[in-house]
């Protein structure tokens, strides 16, 4: 029988040793040919990977190709050191959260620089002119949103002791964050986009996701008492 190919066959187990000797060598020549060798090709493909499935297309560089340089280099100056096997972590589920939360907030952060210059429809936040709508002080709905996702990205590890729970929880935060891109919205395509995602089987997706239900509605019910966020379309 053929063999069924990797949809990570770029990121291999050679990929996360040749990983390992880089950070534990001193030698700057064979650092610096293990990266150019065995390392830059994955990460760099980790990177375009990434931001085509989550379409995280609003950048304030000229080309998504330099977008992907940019990324290389951040796993090379600032992460690829802190990765540690001991910990139980593998290579390539280490770097695909660092990768995805480091644009999460790259996108987030550009897309809001666009929408106050106008260049992207204002539904979310076209009743902030009408005062009549809210009371003063309070928040739209899709600002608590992102509020909520932050706070969840802190409190993964305590809300979630197992590895694929983590990755489920951070799919779907991820879908919660770039939710102005996405065009799902019917909770069966949800569920096979999560779940092809995270190569999770459904009974784990759904224990996930009733617990971050559970955080959601427990912390929106104590901002909507205090009046503290109204409800419009996201």
């Amino acid at each position: 029988m053929a063999r069924k190919k990797s949809k990570n066959n770029y990121f291999t187990k050679e990929t996360e040793e040749y990983i390992k000797k880089y950070n534990v060598s001193t030698d700057h020549k064979y650092r610096a040919k293990i990266f150019t060798d065995h390392i830059y090709y994955p990460f760099y493909k980790l990177a375009e990977n990434i931001i085509h499935t989550f379409k995280f297309y609003y950048t304030d560089v000229e080309k998504i190709e330099d977008l992907k340089h940019e990324l290389v280099s951040v796993l090379l100056e600032e992460k690829i050191m802190k990765f540690d096997p001991d910990n139980g972590a593998k290579a390539y589920s280490y770097f695909v959260t660092i990768v995805k939360r480091w644009l999460i907030n790259y996108n987030n952060k550009n897309f809001k620089k666009l929408k106050q210059i106008g260049s992207f429809d204002e539904t979310e936040n076209y009743h902030t002119t009408n005062p009549d709508m809210r009371e003063e002080g309070a928040i739209p709905l899709g600002e608590f949103i992102d509020i909520w996702v932050d706070e969840m990205y802190e409190r993964i590890d305590e809300l979630f002791t197992r590895d694929i729970e983590k990755r489920i929880a951070d799919a779907v935060l991820t879908i919660f964050r770039t939710r102005h891109d996405l065009d799902i919205f019917k909770k069966k395509a949800l569920y096979i986009y999560i779940r092809e995602m995270t190569d999770c089987e459904t009974p784990k997706l759904t224990r996930v996701i009733a617990k971050l239900k559970e955080c959601f509605y427990e912390k929106y019910m104590a901002f909507k008492e205090e009046g503290l966020v109204y409800n419009k379309p996201l």
